[in-house]
């Protein structure tokens, strides 16, 4: 089946006062992609966002959006472009229908009955007449969101979607990105330090670190590719952590109140068992343990500044 990439990244780098900030990143969005930029501050991910628009001249490399190079047709690559960065900019004293209409005006191929459409897909249509002022933060996001799909875009990027808003207003812009994806087909480009929801939202990653691209694939991939984490109920803890200091397929183990956690190669874990047993190890329970997103962000990045919402 062909690849139908929406975003095409290729070998792009960028330095500043001859500091390189990006230093040779590739990757690839497809349609339908809910794909997460993650990074910890200072790792490039503003730069390489404004880039990708178009923003800040590239010194190398190439950046393609629905099949256009940026530097070559740039109004062709945005023409089908949405964008959200930081919190969105309403006029207070207007609807949320005039909102968009000015909006709307501006591209004069999209018609009048566009706006009534995205407040319907953003679950705003009941509140269209009412003035923007009176709008919760998380209404203010999604009618965010209808902005950024004012010109039909194919990709549409994010940043920080569900900063400051409580629980149900996270639930609901997940599930409206969610939605949007999978009916219209909308592709997401997001920003976030919050590594739960791209757990929860998002199918791919992509992960820098000093402006380099350290890991990118599937979520389920990232999470489960190499390494297990085991917890091990026993009361022979002592002798079941000297056993391990020189099992090869073990990278880590600590002692637990329950007996020990241990971190092994993929697919070892009955291995662990039979070597439990042989040393008459007495073994109550082994209990895989999911590994999060998180989890996966900080060891990969050494753990250093967790909070990768800023750039």
């Amino acid at each position: 089946m062909k690849e139908n990439h929406v975003l095409e990244v290729s070998n792009i780098c960028k330095s500043f006062n001859g500091k390189k900030v990006i230093n040779d990143i590739s990757f690839k969005v497809e349609a339908g992609d809910v794909f997460g930029f993650l990074g910890p501050n200072g790792s490039g991910k503003t730069t390489a966002i404004r880039i990708i628009l178009g923003l800040v001249h590239l010194d190398a490399g190439m950046v393609k959006i629905n099949g256009y190079d940026i530097k070559k047709s740039f109004y062709k690559a945005i023409k089908h472009v949405g964008a959200i960065v930081e919190n969105p900019s309403f006029h207070g004293y207007l609807s949320a229908y005039d909102n968009l209409m000015q909006i709307a005006n501006l591209h004069p191929d999209v018609p009048v009955t566009r706006v009534n459409e995205i407040l319907e897909y953003v679950g705003l249509k009941s509140r269209a007449k009412d003035i923007v002022k009176t709008y919760s933060l998380g209404m203010k996001q999604r009618l965010g969101i209808a902005l950024a799909l004012i010109n039909e875009p194919t990709i549409v990027f994010l940043d920080e979607p569900t900063n400051g808003l409580d629980p149900q207003g996270i639930i609901e812009i997940r599930e409206l990105i969610t939605r949007l994806a999978e009916e219209q087909g909308i592709t997401f480009f997001v920003t976030t330090h919050n590594l739960h929801e791209v757990e929860q939202v998002c199918n791919k990653v992509a992960i820098l670190k000093m402006g380099r691209l350290i890991a990118q694939d599937y979520v389920s991939n990232l999470l489960y590719k190499d390494k297990e984490v085991i917890n091990v109920y026993t009361d022979k803890t002592d002798q079941a952590l000297k056993l391990l200091q020189n099992t090869q397929y073990v990278s880590s183990q600590e002692a637990a109140p329950y007996g020990f956690r241990v971190k092994l190669d993929k697919g070892f874990s009955g291995e662990l068992n039979i070597l439990m047993v042989e040393n008459n190890i007495k073994v109550d329970y082994i209990i895989p343990e999911n590994q999060t997103l998180e989890q996966f962000f900080i060891e990969l990045t050494g753990g250093e500044n967790k909070d990768v919402g800023a750039y």
